[in-house]
């Protein structure tokens, strides 16, 4: 797949800046590693979206987008988000560390489409500002900052899923997999979006809501999309170590992404 030429321009953009401190100093230095990467990969490309107001100055959303190995305009597209809390920025560097890990083992992603909003409170770790309850954020027309942007790339991009990276609650000691839409309503195994073969060796609880319209995050934007989209969601421990907890992202997501490109095939014969 060919990227627009807005997407080769954007590939230039560098990362929003960071406060000083460790763990933001860190993934600010992920991100830059993340775009000088995407000048030379054949699959990954940057492409940020904004400017938005943050503490008075524009801000950017750091998008970064992989087209796999024989991936087109039909195939299979995921949104993958993280960040949504300046606060703890481990999903954000473990989302990053996946990306990077797909452009030298690109056949993971395999002929998919895949979009990482690897740090979705970009403004508020430009302005300082915590508590902004992005996580929890209706996606809506007029939606303020970055859910705005989000809303409005979810309706461009027609979305076959979500996955979000977070850390769990305080108190959480596995693993939380949770799925919302109509593979939480799945019976049969062939379409389990992950089961426990993927998660072998790591402690995992699993959460499903097949339910009514979700009142927030992407899927509150199900009625307006061409397609009914999954949301899945993964949390980590947080009194995990940082090496743990990425490690078990990662690897997660990687098995998450080997299993998913299978729907790929199944669909087609349906």
């Amino acid at each position: 797949m060919t990227p627009s030429p807005a997407m080769r321009t954007k590939a230039r953009a560098e990362p929003p800046p960071a406060p000083p401190g460790g763990v933001a100093d860190s993934l600010r230095s992920d991100l830059s590693a993340l775009y000088a990467l995407s000048q030379h990969s054949r699959y990954l490309f940057a492409s940020p979206v904004g400017p938005f107001p943050a503490g008075g100055a524009p801000a950017y959303l750091p998008r970064f987008v992989f087209f796999g190995p024989h991936a087109c305009d039909d195939s299979w597209r995921l949104a993958f988000l993280a960040g949504f809390d300046h606060g703890d920025l481990r999903a954000s560097r473990a989302l990053v560390a996946l990306a990077t890990r797909l452009t030298a083992d690109s056949e993971t992603g395999h002929a998919l489409n895949l979009t990482f909003f690897p740090l979705v409170d970009a403004g508020g770790l430009a302005s300082g500002e915590r508590g902004r309850g992005l996580a929890g954020a209706r996606w809506e027309p007029g939606a303020p900052g970055e859910i705005g942007l989000l809303q409005h790339d979810a309706r461009q991009r027609g979305y076959h899923g979500f996955v979000r990276l977070e850390t769990a609650g305080r108190g959480e000691d596995l693993i939380v997999i949770g799925v919302r839409g109509p593979y939480a309503r799945a019976q049969s195994p062939d379409l389990e979006l992950i089961t426990s073969e993927e998660t072998r060796t790591f402690p995992v609880r699993f959460e499903a809501d097949g339910g009514g319209p979700a009142r927030e995050g992407p899927l509150s934007l199900t009625d307006e999309l061409p397609l009914a989209p999954f949301e899945l969601t993964l949390r980590i421990p947080g009194s995990w170590s940082d090496d743990a907890y990425q490690h078990a992202a990662v690897t997660l997501l990687e098995r998450f992404l080997r299993r998913y490109r299978a729907f790929q095939a199944y669909g087609q014969h349906l």
